[in-house]
């Protein structure tokens, strides 16, 4: 089973070149990051005309998760519990029905810039960044239930972690950066270090892997990029592990994301 994760930022804006990648890939299943659309207006016809289910959690002009599958979903949950106040679209779960059955979680987890710190070194309560680690304690949360399961399981997404050094071209540049800040690279290992495999890294070691380049200063043709997308499975998920791959060719198409797509092969 192909299960790819893309942030696409913005379904109107990659109406061509999602299609094109799906057609030339045949992922079984994706997770869709930043579709950026309420679920009324998401194209649905574009993917179900390929063999693929949809299911959404959309919001305006903003953020936005969706899964396409060309297998049967079951039990939709659309939102990360434990705030019944957050309205922002980043969250959506299912199981996907193949030989036997997998719980996917598609996420897009808060930049979390500006970084606003008060005297203390502590994040300014109701912040961007402030919000960024609440939400990823919230995301533990979902995880240690995950683990508990006797489902195989993964989340994926675009964490908007860079994990390590080798993760980024110029980790310099990363420092004081939401993605890269020590609080944030603690949170993301807390839920690593609860039994994760980090599918990516199974499968490859070393720099120069990377999953985004900002679309400012020629990042691509330098290759300036940063490693913030990710898979993490559950032991029982990452025992039927085969392969983890990046698309980085997915980059050089017609008004490409500035993400690419990082798909996994599971054998199921």
């Amino acid at each position: 089973m192909k299960i790819a994760s893309f942030n696409i930022n913005g379904i109107k804006a990659r109406a061509l070149a999602l299609p094109a990648w799906l057609d030339d890939a045949q992922p079984d299943v994706v997770l869709l990051q930043e579709v950026k659309s309420v679920d009324e207006a998401f194209p649905r016809a574009l993917f179900e005309d390929r063999g693929y289910n949809v299911e959404t959690h959309g919001q305006k002009g903003f953020n936005g998760v969706a899964i396409l599958s060309k297998l049967p979903l079951e039990d939709v949950t659309r939102g990360l519990p434990g705030d019944d106040d957050d309205v922002q679209a980043r969250w959506i779960e299912a199981t996907v029905i193949g030989k036997q059955a997998l719980r996917i979680c598609g996420l897009y987890l808060p930049n979390g810039n500006p970084v606003e710190l008060q005297d203390d070194g502590s994040p300014v309560p109701g912040g961007k960044y402030d919000y960024k680690m609440r939400w990823m304690q919230r995301l533990q949360a979902r995880a240690v239930e995950l683990m508990s399961g006797d489902t195989p399981a993964l989340m994926a997404g675009d964490y908007n972690i860079i994990p390590q050094a080798e993760d980024a071209k110029r980790p310099e540049a990363w420092l004081e950066d939401a993605l890269y800040r020590p609080e944030s690279r603690a949170a993301y290992r807390r839920i690593v270090n609860l039994g994760f495999t980090e599918a990516f890294r199974a499968r490859h070691q070393g720099p120069g892997h990377y999953s985004f380049w900002d679309y400012q200063a020629g990042a691509w043709n330098r290759d300036d990029g940063i490693r913030i997308d990710h898979f993490l499975l559950t032991p029982q998920a990452a025992d039927l592990l085969l392969d983890c791959q990046i698309d980085k060719q997915v980059r050089a198409g017609e008004k490409p994301s500035d993400h690419v797509p990082i798909w996994i092969d599971l054998d199921l």
